[in-house]
């Protein structure tokens, strides 16, 4: 299965294979996983309260609550890139009562950017269910001569090393996003890192740094005032809520494609039918049109399907990211 095949497959989750999985899945789990959870369900999530991993878990927590009888106690464990929110994942009791939220970075990225980390994602977490993604979209100022993509690449061409882009931080996705597409296209630029979206976009909008690549909602209101234009989204199709922005793959870069995505990981050696039992639960939590419209709301793409898939997204992921940061030199210790 290729990489984009893989990827379509886990974003088409059906009614029907959810109705499967929530319904007569269940039914087919052995007694120990039906019976499974007797007690609070703890998750981690590796970034402040408020942050879109937050909202995530909160937001299915009434129904995850409903369905298991048991609440959803959410643990806010922010630091170090992630890594610190999926270490204490990976070194829970594998017993199904502690589970993380996990993305690019602590599981994909670390690895090749880490000389040495506290635990192995490969390893010592399972994959149980992609739970969102979202695309980037690149921004300069609102007074620079490009209009597109196209024009933005030959006028960084055309400056040689005099380019420079801002990211929100060193390794993040906004970084490994537009150092690809420097790798896709053949120009030049300097990175310029920054703690957040704000003070990167800030940057851009100033004239400081000439393009940033990040989440849309970070960009809306420097966009609305008019500080800041949008050239493209690095996502394979273009965005429900700006079908104007054409994808980077549009602007004369086949196959491009970068997403931010998370989903929910247990410690290795927790049972697989309670794994199972877990995916299906969530995936019929992530159908309930409340939380749908919540994640649309924060411009979240819908993920789901099963722990199969997700690892296979996981592995595509490591490897195409992994080439990325070598070849850029990406080093955080």
């Amino acid at each position: 299965m290729n990489f984009h095949a893989s990827k379509r497959q886990i974003f088409k989750t059906s009614k029907a294979f959810i109705a499967a999985l929530s319904l007569s899945a269940l039914g087919a789990l052995p007694v120990a996983a039906q019976s499974w959870p007797d007690k609070p369900v703890r998750v981690l999530v590796p970034a402040p309260a408020g942050s879109s991993l937050d909202v995530i878990v909160r937001s299915m927590g009434e129904t995850l609550k409903a369905r298991w009888g048991q609440p959803l106690v959410v643990e806010n464990k922010p630091g170090a890139g992630g890594t610190i929110g999926m270490d204490a994942v990976a070194k829970a009791a594998p017993d199904g009562y502690t589970l993380g939220i996990g993305f690019n970075g602590p599981i994909a990225f670390g690895p090749f950017m880490f000389k040495k980390m506290p635990y192995d994602p490969a390893k010592d977490l399972l994959p149980i269910i992609l739970t969102t993604s979202q695309p980037n979209v690149m921004a300069v100022p609102a007074n620079h001569p490009a209009n597109n993509l196209r024009e933005f690449v030959a006028w960084a061409k055309a400056q040689g090393n005099k380019v420079s882009y801002a990211s929100v931080g060193l390794g993040s996705s906004s970084h490994l996003t537009m150092e690809l597409l420097k790798s896709t296209a053949g120009f030049e630029a300097t990175h310029v890192p920054f703690n957040g979206s704000p003070p990167a976009a800030l940057s851009v909008a100033q004239g400081e740094t000439q393009a940033l690549m990040t989440v849309e909602p970070a960009l809306l209101a420097l966009v609305q005032g008019g500080r800041l234009k949008l050239l493209a989204v690095t996502s394979p199709q273009r965005l429900a809520a700006r079908p104007d922005l054409p994808t980077v793959a549009e602007a004369g870069f086949p196959g491009f494609d970068a997403l931010a995505w998370n989903g929910l990981f247990a410690p290795a050696g927790t049972s697989a039918d309670i794994v199972k039992r877990i995916n299906a639960d969530v995936n019929a939590a992530m159908a309930e049109p409340a939380f749908r419209q919540n994640m649309a709301k924060q411009g979240l793409i819908l993920g789901g399907g099963s722990p199969e898939l997700f690892k296979s997204f996981i592995d595509s992921e490591s490897r195409k990211w992994g080439g990325i940061i070598t070849k850029a030199g990406i080093k955080l210790d």
